[in-house]
């Protein structure tokens, strides 16, 4: 309480507040910026020179946009942001670009408890609420609007005169330091994550709405004898190599093993790092480069293709939604159902997901095909104890915390692979649901997941990387494919394919062909198993 009476007790000049908020913002919420630049230049000076010039560029900013009146509010919302900010690039190494804003504001009740603990309470109390408070109790001095001018123009002339300063200390560092590292300013805090939330709000808000574009008009089903069920599983962080079938040490899939017609699709590259693009990018018509997220947004999807085609259409969500790909067709979300025995009070294991299956799809009242999206949570981290059922735990010890970084890498590893495990058991569930429907339908299992997972290699966790910095493991993605044997695909053909290099890009028009579907927006040399179709 001494220490509340004596914060009131000062009294600070607007600008001698953006000078002390700077300072702290740069010494104390930074660690992982200052890692990097030392990591990539080995000198501890340019380090300091560095840390200066994050200085001059978040003073500055405040000085020429923050008004005194909203200096003080502004101030405390953005320490208690970089607090957290700061939590979650030191110990996942986390970038916080506009995507990531994006899926920040997507983020659901369960996903915020999986990452909650107590040391980011301790970050948020020490870096975000302690100078929110001494920012609160002060006083600002009351100062004439000229008076104010002259003191921020003081500190920008100042600034402005240290850059040269900067440049001829360390000049080949700094060519360097914004043309080869750019990946170290994407550290920098609060700086980065302010300008991607600008860029956010300037993309989703600040632009005129787009005119929602409607393609596959024309899109009509091919006559068929037998209608076609196809269960489209979509994956959550579960990376390639973490499969026995593509040559992990460990027996992690043990049952798809067993499956006759499976197709293993080893080299798959994803769209994105995170969910909220890679969902979205599988089931659009564009390709990565061309993709964005409010242009599938304002375009047909898949889905919707498919519908007007005549396709019955269910997505069954375990996985914090549809990132809006199902807006338009029926939809169930089985976060919150909370059905016994599949769910606790935050979690549902992904078995929930075939949870009356069966009578929803006894349910239909025609002979038309079917599709069924079941998006898993699969090997959704850092929770990854969480994802199976106890008797799932065959690699011991395993890491039982959301602090990855607290645990040994074996013991992450161990818990990530019961998460592959656990996937392999379901969809071998989901085969031995389409066969028991054999009778009335020709039936498939597609299943790829969004993304792949860091693991704490080179202390890299979870996902989300910008792609281009992004480690491999997070863009390979596993993906497995079964066919019954009427289905009308030469699986033999397709196991010789299978090696190919595919992409999240494939699967828009494989799912087209595969229903058989006749629209001029079909594109065969992206159907991947447009070359093994029995005629």
């Amino acid at each position: 309480m001494r220490l509340f009476e004596k914060f009131k007790s000062i009294e600070l000049s607007s600008v001698q507040l953006i000078v002390l908020s700077s300072v702290f913002f740069v010494l104390f919420d930074n660690y992982v910026y200052f890692k990097e630049t030392y990591n990539a230049f080995g000198d501890i000076g340019f380090c300091i020179a560095a840390g200066v010039l994050l200085f001059i560029a978040i003073s500055t900013v405040m000085g020429l946009l923050i008004a005194r009146s909203i200096l003080k509010p502004f101030l405390i919302v953005m320490f208690l942001l970089a607090s957290a900010a700061a939590y979650y690039m030191a110990e996942y190494k986390t970038i916080i670009n506009d995507k990531m804003i994006i899926n920040i504001f997507q983020t659901t009740t369960g996903e915020v408890y999986d990452l909650l603990n107590l040391k980011l309470f301790v970050y948020i109390l020490l870096l975000g609420v302690l100078p929110s408070i001494f920012v609160y109790l002060i006083k600002l001095k009351k100062r004439n609007l000229k008076e104010e001018f002259k003191s921020r123009l003081l500190l920008i002339v100042i600034n402005l005169l240290l850059i040269p300063g900067l440049y001829f200390a360390y000049p080949k560092s700094w060519v360097s330091f914004f043309r080869a590292h750019k990946h170290i300013r994407m550290y920098s805090n609060p700086a980065f994550f302010t300008y991607s939330f600008v860029r956010y709000l300037q993309k989703t808000y600040l632009t005129k709405p787009m005119k929602f574009k409607h393609i596959g008009l024309d899109a009509k089903l091919m006559p068929y004898k037998k209608p076609k069920l196809i269960i489209f599983v979509v994956g959550e962080a579960a990376r390639w190599d973490h499969f026995y079938l593509n040559g992990y040490k460990r027996n992690t899939d043990p049952y798809l093993s067993k499956l006759k017609n499976l197709i293993d699709f080893p080299s798959v590259r994803s769209c994105g790092t995170e969910t909220a693009v890679s969902v979205p990018c599988m089931f659009s018509v564009y390709t990565r480069s061309e993709f964005s997220i409010k242009k599938a947004r304002y375009t047909d999807n898949l889905l919707d293709i498919l519908k007007r085609a005549g396709v019955n259409i269910l997505w069954r969500d375990n996985d914090y939604g549809s990132k809006h790909v199902a807006d338009r067709v029926e939809y169930e979300d089985f976060n919150d159902k909370r059905i016994k025995p599949y769910c606790t009070r935050f979690n549902c294991h992904d078995e929930v997901l075939l949870y009356g299956l069966q009578k929803w799809l006894d349910s239909l009242k025609n002979d038309k095909p079917v599709l069924i999206i079941l998006h898993m949570k699969g090997s959704h981290g850092p929770d990854y104890y969480k994802r199976y059922p106890a008797s799932f735990e065959k690699f011991k010890p395993i890491c039982k915390t959301n602090q990855l970084q607290n645990c040994s890498r074996q013991e992450v590893v161990n818990a990530y692979d019961n998460t592959i495990l656990y996937t392999d058991k379901f969809l071998y569930d989901v085969v031995e649901f389409l066969k028991k429907n054999d009778k009335k339908y020709s039936t498939a299992m597609f299943y790829v997941s969004d993304h792949g997972e860091s693991l704490g290699e080179n202390g890299i966790y979870l996902h989300g990387l910008p792609y281009f910095m992004a480690p491999e493991a997070q863009k390979h993605p596993a993906c497995f494919v079964w066919f019954s044997n009427d289905f009308g695909i030469d699986v033999n053909c397709a196991k010789k394919l299978s090696h190919n290099k595919y992409s999240h890009d494939n699967v828009f028009y494989t799912i087209l062909g595969l229903f058989d579907i006749k629209t001029s927006i079909y594109n065969p040399k992206l159907d991947i198993f447009y070359p093994c179709r029995r005629q």
